[in-house]
């Protein structure tokens, strides 16, 4: 079965799972009103997604110089800078520093990049423990699951389903509170923390002109990452570079606004580089992996390259009525909603994934929505063209279209035969494409045009 028969199949089994459905209204109608409280705290939001657009639009325009700028005061705060052109040289880097440490611990923060290269089996195939730290991707991990959203990683489970897992999991009680599991977690993690040889994180932003690296978040689980092993890992896409350190001024509440809802995220931490010779804490060795994986790909294509712009507020994910009717997981790949359905088919072939294109209403509410005013739905719209260049569309789409090419170039093409006929020929798609619970609008026995006529005469 094609990837895109997969993703056809689990759509429709998904689409209709009432639970599935009851449990995302929920979680993402909480994140709506947050939102709304976010957006009002702006006297002009659109003014700051402008200035925001135009700083990553700058930075697509000056790639090469921003990155190496970052990597030249980078090393020279004592870090070591790594270029890694896919997932199997990042995967190689992280076998070799593993192995140079003797790590059999890695604790982890949240990251997105580190899904995209599979980071917690590379590590235990060379027998180093992985600890999600983040409490959504800590749950998900124990599942044995992969993170639903990229910013909320269990928005997919209730409290209920969570209370469930734990129970069966470490045996604790199955009416334990949200409160009582996350103390459960905090106690099993700062173990970990204090035994971990080596502590991974993500990059928010990768700051040019200070080589630093920032990373936000709600739990300080990423500062205990970072505080504790002797080791500490970033592994970062290349396109999370920004010029200047005072432009977090303005992404820092444009990330936590569109993300979460809040002003400014609750922990913000610029690392500039292991533990310097008048520190007590922190790491006393750095490494930052900067990671392509087939992103200068998207920057080749003069039509998708402002997707490289995206901050990964996952607004777009949360608007989208196709990513709340079927889920994250249906994507089966790293980035889901419209930002995955326009990255995923350069990252990972348009051959598999150029499907997901197609996974849009087009109505625009991603776009309305995205904090760097990223052109989704025209993206999406070229995706499907290259597409069908490629000729990677089922042939009988082909011949459907071509037949409503012939009946549509003109009207007398709609009035070739009575509604009835329209009725009996359409009626087997009603359940194949509207699926059981919805209805076909039936024809009428005359058109539009013939009842109008009848109407002056």
């Amino acid at each position: 079965m094609s990837t895109s028969q997969q993703f056809s199949k689990a759509s429709k089994k998904i689409a209709f799972d009432v639970n599935h459905r009851k449990t995302i209204k929920f979680n993402i109608a909480r994140y709506d009103a947050a939102v709304e409280k976010g957006m009002a705290r702006y006297e002009n939001v659109e003014l700051a997604k402008q200035n925001a657009a135009a700083i990553k639009r700058d930075v697509l325009a000056n790639w090469d110089k921003y990155l190496l700028e970052f990597e030249q005061n980078c090393t020279a705060n004592g870090a070591e800078v790594l270029w890694a052109a896919d997932s199997a040289e990042a995967t190689d880097f992280i076998k070799d520093i593993l192995a140079q440490n003797n790590a059999r611990l890695l604790v982890k923060s949240k990251s997105m990049t580190t899904e995209e290269i599979e980071l917690n089996h590379v590590s235990e195939s060379v027998g180093c423990e992985s600890v999600e730290t983040d409490l959504g991707e800590f749950i998900v991990q124990v599942a044995g699951e992969k993170p639903y959203h990229i910013v909320t990683p269990a928005m997919h489970k209730s409290k209920g389903d969570i209370a469930k897992l734990f129970n069966e999991k470490f045996n604790t009680p199955i009416d334990s509170t949200p409160q009582e599991m996350t103390e459960y977690v905090r106690q099993v993690l700062r173990k970990k923390y204090t035994t971990a040889e080596v502590g991974v994180t993500g990059a928010n932003f990768l700051i040019a002109d200070i080589g630093g690296i920032s990373v936000t978040e709600n739990e300080g689980n990423g500062l205990m990452t970072t505080a504790f092993p002797k080791v500490h890992i970033v592994i970062a896409g290349i396109e999370k570079i920004i010029p200047k350190m005072h432009q977090l001024g303005l992404f820092y509440p444009l990330l936590a606004a569109h993300g979460t809802g809040q002003q400014v995220t609750a922990y913000n931490t610029i690392f500039t580089g292991a533990r310097k010779t008048n520190e007590v804490d922190g790491p006393e060795k750095m490494y930052v992996i900067l990671l392509d994986n087939n992103r200068t790909t998207v920057f080749a294509d003069d039509e998708a390259y402002e997707s490289l712009a995206c901050i990964r507020c996952g607004a777009c994910l949360n608007a989208c009525p196709v990513y709340k009717t079927i889920g994250g997981y249906t994507y089966d790949t790293t980035y889901s909603g419209p930002i995955g359905s326009v990255l995923t088919p350069f990252l990972r072939g348009f051959k598999d994934f150029s499907h997901l294109s197609f996974a849009s209403t087009l109505c625009g509410k991603c776009v309305e929505v995205c904090p760097v005013k990223i052109p989704l739905t025209d993206i999406l719209l070229s995706n499907r063209r290259k597409a069908v260049e490629q000729n990677l569309r089922p042939k009988a789409e082909k011949i459907a279209m071509q037949g409503f090419k012939l009946i549509s170039s003109k009207r007398a093409g709609f009035n070739l035969v009575f509604g009835f006929v329209k009725n009996i020929v359409t009626s087997p798609f009603n359940y194949v494409m509207w699926g059981p619970n919805r209805s076909m609008p039936k024809f009428s026995n005359k058109s539009f045009s013939e009842q109008y006529k009848n109407k002056i005469k």
